[in-house]
């Protein structure tokens, strides 16, 4: 029985070991397992990272725009006419010739008026010697009166030849004033002779240049309801610039905005001023009360800029740019690299820093063409993922390597966790 019992024990210690020796052998080859998993999630992460293409932020500029197209103009166009009939004998400019206010343009035939100034003059002359005739009835009247006054007293004449004296003086004076009348019309006639005589010197109201010859040497104008055009002056050293800016942007437009521009000609050369005024309606309301509906409505908005080199022609085309919010030196981002807004409205973009990656939420400020403002979220230096490969992470799907502030469980760079055996 001893023999017996001894070998059974014997029995079960061998059977103890060899349980424990396969225990450890399980654990020591989950230990591997996990080790080599927790490697190639490393290295698969690393790659991962490393294929990722990045955005950095940059400081710039933003500039909220409108974009019109404009029409250079002069700022003072005036149309030169004739204001009395006949034809130009002598024109004394040429399209780009400067003049300055009061010089001589043209001259038309001035027969005609000289001779209408010398038929007023000469009825004038005649009135006034009507006048001094008129005078000397009066004087005479005045004596005959005077002489019946006398005789009268003395009852020498009859009280009839007194009131006959007596109103031939008064008829007398009245042909003065009729005469007076008459000398005045004639005097205005006079002027007004001399003032067409005066107007066939047509001179230049203003200083400016010619831009354009309507009627030249030889034509014969006719000013009895219009006056012709003969030239048209203006002055260029200060043009203006008319863009038309669209029903959709002119709410947003105002007087005090800064404007720039370029030519066709010069693409790279901008030209920079302040938005003068809008009108208030459209260039169509000139034509017709009601505004066409049926075509783009358009409002025209004005400003000024010097041209002392007068490169700046009537007529040209202008790319105009409004300014209407500006940002500077402020991070900003590419549009091209921002994420689509979530259902609440946030935009989440990834950032790439030396320990993983990074999910933030970004505020978004002014856009232009190219780029936009960063008002929250992101700063100058940022790398911000812009890879759309499925291995990256979706929207709104932490990705396995996203570092979280105030979060728990095991970072980039450490073993995952073990689970218990």
């Amino acid at each position: 029985m001893r023999l017996t019992t001894f070998y059974l024990h014997d029995n079960v210690q061998g059977s103890s070991v060899t349980y424990l020796k396969s225990k450890i052998a399980a654990l020591a080859g989950l230990i591997v397992i996990a080790g080599l998993g927790w490697l190639y999630l490393g290295q698969s992460q690393g790659q991962e990272t490393a294929q990722r293409s990045t955005v950095k932020v940059t400081t710039g500029t933003v500039r909220e725009t409108v974009l019109a197209t404009g029409l250079i103009e002069a700022q003072n166009l005036v149309s030169v006419g004739a204001r009395t009939s006949g034809q130009i004998e002598a024109l004394n400019v040429q399209v780009g010739d400067d003049v300055a206010a009061g010089d001589t343009i043209a001259q038309i035939d001035s027969l005609e008026q000289q001779n209408a100034v010398a038929q007023a003059k000469a009825d004038l002359a005649q009135l006034n010697a009507e006048i001094v005739a008129q005078n000397a009835e009066i004087r005479q009247a005045q004596l005959d009166l005077t002489r019946q006054e006398g005789l009268n007293e003395k009852r020498l004449s009859a009280t009839s030849d007194l009131e006959t004296a007596q109103a031939a003086l008064s008829v007398a004076q009245a042909q003065l004033v009729s005469l007076d009348a008459q000398k005045s019309r004639a005097q205005i006639e006079v002027s007004s002779a001399e003032l067409d005589l005066d107007r066939t010197k047509i001179t230049a109201p203003i200083d400016g240049t010619v831009v354009a010859v309507v009627n030249g040497e030889g034509t014969t104008v006719n000013a009895a309801q219009d006056a012709p055009t003969i030239v048209k002056l203006a002055q260029l050293n200060e043009m203006q610039v008319k863009a038309e800016i669209s029903e959709a942007d002119v709410i947003h437009v105002a007087p005090g905005q800064a404007v720039s521009f370029s030519l066709l000609g010069a693409p790279d050369m901008a030209f920079d001023a302040v938005l003068d005024r809008i009108e208030p309606a459209p260039s169509s309301i000139k034509d017709d009360d009601e505004i066409d509906t049926d075509s783009a409505i358009y409002y025209n908005a004005r400003f000024s800029v010097d041209n002392p080199d007068r490169l700046l022609r009537i007529g040209m085309s202008a790319d105009v740019t409004i300014t209407l919010n500006l940002a500077e030196n402020v991070p900003v981002l590419p549009l091209s690299a921002l994420p689509k807004a979530g259902p609440d409205g946030r935009m989440m973009v990834l950032v790439a820093s030396g320990d993983g990656v990074q999910r933030r939420f970004i505020e978004i400020g002014l856009r232009d063409a190219t780029q936009a403002q960063i008002l929250s979220g992101l700063s100058a230096g940022d790398d911000v993922i812009v890879d759309s490969s499925p291995s990256a992470a979706p929207s709104g799907t932490p990705p396995t390597n996203i570092k979280r502030s105030g979060g728990t469980g095991g970072g980039r760079g450490s073993p995952p966790p073990m689970m218990g055996l």
